[in-house]
C-alpha cells in the first residue's frame, strides 16, 4: 500500500507525514503534494542543460598548461591517457570514471527514470528507487576533475616557470555536474510507485 492509498502525504523537505489535504508542513512550512505534477519538465530541462554543456567540456581544454618552452593544453580524456602513459594508471582510470561514465551514466539513468515513469519498465519499482538513490548519492563525486584542477591552479604558479590555469572546459563541466544534480533532485520519486495505479488528480 502507498501513502497515497493509505490518505497520507509525505513533505518532500522534512520527510514529515502528514494527513492527506493538508496544505503545508506542519514542521517545516513546506508545501504539500502528493505528486509534483511538474516534477518530469523540471528533469527534462535540467538534463538537456546538463547533457549541452558536458559536449564542450569533453571537445575543449580542462587544463592549461604554461612553462618556459611550450604551452600544453589537456582535455579530460587526453590528461587521462598521458596519466597512464606516465605511469598513473590508476588516477587515469579514477579520472575516467568519475568524469567520463558516471556523468554518462547519471544521464542514462535519470532518463531511464523519467521515462519509465507511467509505464510498465522491466525494472521494478523497488529496483528503480535504488537507482535514484545511487544516482543522487554519487553525483557529487563527478567534480573531482574540477577539484584537481582548482587544486593544481593554486598551487602551481611558479610565474615565468610554470603555471596553470583551467581551460574552458572546466567551467562547462561544473555546469554539467550541477545541472545533472538538480535533474535528480527535481525527480518526484513517488512518481515511480504509481506505475501499477491509476492517475488521480493533484
Amino acid at each position: 500500500m502507498s501513502a497515497r492509498q493509505a490518505g497520507l502525504v509525505g513533505c518532500r523537505m522534512c520527510a514529515r507525514v502528514w494527513p492527506a489535504g493538508r496544505a503545508t508542513c506542519g514542521q517545516c512550512g513546506a508545501r504539500l503534494v502528493s505528486r509534483d505534477p511538474k516534477s518530469l519538465q523540471r528533469v527534462w530541462a535540467w538534463l538537456a542543460a546538463g547533457v549541452l554543456c558536458y559536449i564542450p567540456a569533453n571537445l575543449y581544454p580542462m587544463l592549461e598548461t604554461s612553462t618556459l618552452f611550450r604551452t600544453q593544453n589537456s582535455t579530460i580524456i587526453g590528461g587521462a591517457v598521458e596519466l597512464a602513459q606516465h605511469g598513473s594508471p590508476v588516477i587515469a582510470l579514477i579520472i575516467l570514471l568519475a568524469s567520463v561514465a558516471i556523468p554518462m551514466a547519471k544521464f542514462l539513468s535519470i532518463a531511464y527514470l523519467a521515462l519509465s515513469v507511467g509505464r510498465h519498465a522491466k525494472m521494478s519499482m523497488q529496483a528503480r528507487h535504488r537507482l535514484y538513490e545511487v544516482v543522487e548519492y554519487i553525483g557529487r563525486w563527478s567534480m573531482i576533475d574540477v577539484f584537481v584542477v582548482a587544486i593544481l591552479s593554486s598551487l602551481v604558479q611558479f610565474s615565468a616557470v610554470a603555471t596553470i590555469t583551467p581551460g574552458p572546459a572546466s567551467m562547462t563541466f561544473a555546469l554539467s555536474v550541477i545541472f545533472t544534480i538538480l535533474a535528480a533532485q527535481a525527480f518526484d520519486t513517488r512518481l515511480i510507485w504509481d506505475t501499477d495505479q491509476p492517475r488521480t488528480p493533484q
